[in-house]
């Protein structure tokens, strides 16, 4: 279990340099495990889909962390509250 966490923190650190080095933000679909990330937007033209997104509490500044994948379920974890949502909502959310 440690050693998970090290790990963990170890991809963290190395995917936020590399987004350093890139200058863009990773979608929610390519997040780690257990790993907070702040969200730095909402990248669709759906107005209902943000809409949707911003009263789960989605939006921007927000901690979200991924739980758990399942299949293409991603469930994640914002304002101490958990939500599944597909894969499409996870590609929207920018992190």
């Amino acid at each position: 279990m440690e050693q998970a966490v090290v790990n963990n923190k170890m991809i963290s650190r190395y995917l936020n340099k590399r987004l350093d080095t890139v200058s863009e933000h990773l979608n929610l679909s390519d997040a780690a495990v257990n790993v907070p990330y702040v969200i730095k937007g909402v990248n669709t033209s759906d107005r209902s889909m943000k809409d949707f997104l911003f009263t789960l509490g989605c939006y921007e500044g927000e901690t979200v962390t991924v739980i758990s994948v399942l299949t293409e379920s991603y469930i994640i974890n914002i304002k101490d509250a958990r939500y599944s949502i597909d894969e499409g909502l996870a590609r929207a959310i920018l992190v």
